[in-house]
C-alpha cells in the first residue's frame, strides 16, 4: 500500500476573506450544494478510522484546506489529532498540514500547531501591493494580518511555507516579490497559477498569458539558481521538483510527472472526491459514512479520473522537451490556459542551468 494522502475541508467552502481569484468558490458553484457546513466530530471519527484502516500501517498525510479550515475551530483540530492518536493502532506514521490565510491564528493556535508538528501553508502573494487580491469582505487588505501571523509562527517555531497565487500581476513583478520574500527570510515558496473559472476565457491581470508565464519562469529560475550557487538556497516547489525529475529522482508534487496521482479529498459532510480542483458532483466518489476508501478507489469515476490524465497529447509525443515538461503538469491548469509555448520558451532558455544541480546528493 502506497502512502495515503487525504485532504480535508473541515469548514467546506466557508471563508472569512473575499479573494478575487478563489478557485474553491468556483468549484462550489459548480455543484448542487454550495457548502456543507462544519464537519461533525462523528464524521471526522469515521474518516480517521477508515483512513487508518486503508493505510494498514503505512504513512498517512492529513492535509486541511478550505475555504478557510481554521473556521472549524481549534477544538475540532484538537479532537481530530487526539482521535488519530487513539485509533492509530497499527502505528502508521502520520503527518499533519494545513493551508490557511492566517487571519484567525493566535497564540493558542500557534502552540497547538507546534506541539503537533503541523506544516502550515500560509497564503501570501508578496508585498502589500502584490497582496491586493486577498481582501477582507469589507474590501480591506489582509496583508498586515498575514505578516503578523508569519511572525507568530516563527516565534512558536512552526514550520511554514508561503503559498502564492500566481496571477498575471505577480508574474510581471516577480523580481520585486521574490526580493520581498527573501528580505523576510521566507525560505519555502510555492507559486500556484491562478485558475480561470470552469469554462471561462476571461482576460484580466488575474490570469497569466503564456508570454507572462514564460518570463516569470525564466526570471525566477535564474534567481533560484543564483541563490543556490551562492549558498543562499530558497526552496521553490515547482523548480525543486523539476530538478528532481532532471536528476532522475522521485518527485512529490502532483502533476509534475504529467499525470494525476491517487489522492482523496473529503468535504465536510464526508463526500469524497479525487482532487480538490474537482470537488464537483460529476467527480463524487462516494461518502465515507457509507463506503470505504478501497471501494471508492476502485470506482469507475476514480479509475477514469486517473486514466484521463495518462493520455499524452499528440503534439507532446515527438517533443524533445516532454521528458521534463510532461505535457505541462496539472490538467486543471491546462484547462485554464494553454501554456505550451511558455514551457518551450522556459526549458529552451534554462535547461542548461539545470546542470548546476548534477552533483546534488541523491
Amino acid at each position: 500500500m502506497p502512502p495515503v494522502s487525504l485532504m480535508i475541508k473541515p469548514a467546506s467552502s466557508l471563508c472569512n476573506l473575499s479573494c478575487e481569484y478563489c478557485f474553491y468558490r468556483d468549484v462550489s458553484e459548480h455543484r448542487e450544494h454550495l457548502g456543507f457546513g462544519i464537519m461533525t466530530k462523528d464524521t471526522a471519527r469515521v474518516l480517521i478510522e477508515k483512513a487508518l484502516e486503508y493505510a494498514d500501517g503505512e504513512s498517512v498525510a492529513f492535509a486541511f484546506q478550505g475555504g478557510e479550515p481554521t473556521l472549524a475551530g481549534l477544538d475540532y483540530f484538537r479532537f481530530f489529532v487526539n482521535t488519530v492518536k487513539e485509533l492509530n493502532q497499527k502505528k502508521s506514521p502520520v503527518f499533519f498540514s494545513i493551508q490557511t490565510n492566517g487571519t484567525v491564528l493566535d497564540e493558542n493556535w500557534a502552540e497547538f500547531l507546534h506541539e503537533n508538528g503541523f506544516l502550515v501553508g500560509l497564503s501570501l502573494d508578496g508585498d502589500f501591493e502584490a497582496n491586493k487580491f486577498r481582501k477582507k469582505p469589507n474590501g480591506e487588505s489582509s496583508f498586515y494580518s498575514i505578516i503578523d501571523t508569519a511572525r507568530l509562527l516563527e516565534k512558536h517555531r512552526v514550520e511554514f511555507n508561503i503559498l502564492t497565487v500566481l496571477t498575471g500581476y505577480c508574474a510581471e513583478n516577480i523580481e520585486r516579490i521574490y526580493g520581498f520574500f527573501r528580505f523576510h527570510r521566507f525560505g519555502y515558496l510555492q507559486f500556484i497559477p491562478c485558475l480561470r473559472p470552469f469554462g471561462s476565457t476571461e482576460k484580466s491581470e488575474l490570469y497569466m498569458t503564456p508570454e507572462q508565464y514564460a518570463d516569470f519562469l525564466i526570471k525566477l529560475f535564474n534567481l533560484y539558481v543564483k541563490d543556490y550557487v551562492r549558498h543562499r538556497y530558497v526552496s521553490i516547489r515547482q523548480f525543486d521538483n523539476w530538478v528532481r525529475l532532471y536528476l532522475g529522482q522521485p518527485t512529490e508534487q502532483c502533476g509534475i510527472k504529467g499525470h494525476c496521482s491517487h489522492q482523496f479529498v473529503s468535504e465536510a459532510n464526508g463526500n469524497i472526491y479525487p482532487c480538490d480542483f474537482y470537488c464537483t458532483d460529476e467527480y463524487l466518489l462516494g461518502n465515507i459514512l457509507e463506503s470505504d476508501f478501497s471501494q471508492m478507489e476502485r470506482s469507475e469515476t476514480a479509475v477514469n479520473f486517473i486514466k484521463e490524465s495518462l493520455v499524452i497529447p499528440e503534439r507532446c509525443k515527438e517533443c524533445e522537451l516532454y521528458p521534463i515538461c510532461r505535457s505541462g503538469g496539472c490538467k486543471r491548469t491546462q484547462q485554464s490556459e494553454d501554456y505550451c509555448k511558455a514551457y518551450k520558451k522556459f526549458f529552451t532558455a534554462c535547461l542548461p542551468l539545470f546542470r548546476v544541480f548534477v552533483n546534488e546528493k541523491q
